[in-house]
């Protein structure tokens, strides 16, 4: 199989949560287990950083991973999902895993008689862990799927497990309620390993205290160490910030709910410290500063075009979007606008109260990715048709994005978003 080959039986021959859903759910460790003993324990060929949480793993992941190989270590990252690029989940320094290795990696499985029938996440995780191995990487960040207790990743035992926060997500698979869905997330503390929890209060806090007391180990609360003094916008779009841990520094990512993912970043940075890893100032600067020029992070907070304004953003449940739809309300004000929304959602998300979030004076433009799991348009009017907010329908992202274009004003802002793959849609 070519490469093109190859990607296509990944996404056809093995069942992939981010395209069918609940289908492709496996919950529990066994088939990781089992790949992990096949591929002869490759996740213990290099040290690892483990990231779980609700919202924030992805960029807390990507200023970690530019952190260390700003510091000269040579650092694997692996995320999900992808955006554009499939091997935007697997990189090195960041650099995305070959096409070669891609081939090579699934050839091998294909060829073994390996008898197990891992899931398309399994075998990606096993992928990256291998291409890591056979790289000889310093380091690995390593960003939880789903959850965290059962999630595929949770094989490895890492220098440092980070939780970023707790909400509603998933709950058809974590739990109803946030002390449920934090006793799932607490599932990636491990016995000695250190802890850092961006942030939780009340019985969310309790749950994580009471998991680290179990695994004998200790657990550092990002909001109550609060190692973030200033954060403050940019001229450039990103944040100008300061910390007693390095002093001042500017960070490439933009939005105020960075300033929560930045906080838990320096609480982590300084417990990696503690354990011994090596981090200078120097390194925190340019990590922060070009985060996205050294990892390819995309589509947090990201913006597309100046005129109209034109900002793309991955947050996707109740949470995320309530940060990103306040952070929409400052822009427009600042820039005297109007606000102009692409959103689509996937059909298994619980909406109702994610819509209550949406700003009711804005125009709308209704679409849906190119998943099977996507809500189609023609429902999703229905839906805000019964919050009483109107909306046109549209095919695709693209096509939305443009009649926004089209009807917007110089000083009007145009957001895209309500789900990953529209924002994925709108940038291939």
């Amino acid at each position: 199989m070519n490469y093109e080959e190859t990607l296509e039986w990944l996404y056809g021959q093995l069942p992939m949560f981010s395209r069918t859903g609940a289908a492709a759910y496996k919950p529990g460790l066994q088939t990781s287990h089992a790949l992990d003993e096949y591929f002869r324990h490759p996740h213990k060929k290099f040290k690892s950083i483990h990231v779980g949480g609700t919202n924030g793993k992805g960029s807390t992941s990507h200023m970690i991973a530019a952190i260390l190989q700003s510091q000269g270590y040579k650092t694997g990252l692996y995320t999900s999902p992808h955006l554009v690029d499939f091997r935007e989940r697997i990189r090195i320094d960041g650099k995305m895993i070959d096409k070669e290795a891609v081939v090579d990696f699934v050839r091998k499985f294909s060829d073994s008689g390996y008898e197990g029938h891992p899931s398309f996440f399994e075998l990606t995780m096993m992928m990256a862990f291998d291409w890591f191995a056979s790289q000889r990487v310093d380091y690995a960040v390593i960003e939880v799927g789903m959850g965290g207790r059962l999630d595929s990743t949770n094989i490895i035992t890492p220098e440092l497990s980070i939780i970023t926060n707790i909400s509603k997500d998933h709950t058809q698979f974590l739990g109803k309620t946030l002390t449920e869905i934090a006793g799932e997330k607490a599932g990636i503390i491990k016995t000695g390993v250190p802890c850092v929890v961006g942030e939780a209060n009340g019985e969310i806090k309790e749950v994580f205290i009471e998991k680290a007391s179990e695994a004998g180990t200790t657990i550092l609360f990002a909001d109550t160490l609060n190692p973030l003094q200033r954060c403050v916008p940019a001229t450039d779009g990103g944040l100008d910030c300061s910390s007693p841990l390095c002093g001042d520094f500017h960070c490439q990512l933009g939005g105020d709910y960075q300033k929560k993912n930045i906080n838990t970043v320096l609480a982590a940075l300084y417990e990696m410290r503690r354990i011994g890893i090596e981090i200078d100032y120097e390194a925190i600067s340019k990590g922060m500063d070009q985060v996205c020029t050294l990892t390819g992070l995309a589509g947090r907070w990201m913006k597309v075009a100046d005129s109209p304004l034109t900002i793309c953003d991955t947050g996707h449940n109740e949470a995320g979007l309530g940060f990103t739809m306040s952070q929409l309300e400052k822009t427009a004000k600042s820039s005297g606008g109007k606000k102009h929304i692409v959103i689509g959602f996937v059909a298994d998300k619980a909406i109702d109260d994610i819509i209550e979030l949406l700003p009711k004076d804005a125009t709308y433009y209704l679409t849906c990715a190119s998943i099977p799991r996507a809500l189609p348009a023609s429902e999703l009017k229905v839906k805000f048709m019964e919050h009483g907010i109107e909306g046109k329908v549209f095919d695709n992202p693209k096509e939305a994005e443009k009649a926004a274009r089209c009807n917007a004003s110089a000083n009007d802002v145009i957001y895209i978003g309500g789900s990953t793959f529209i924002v994925a849609d709108f940038l291939t």
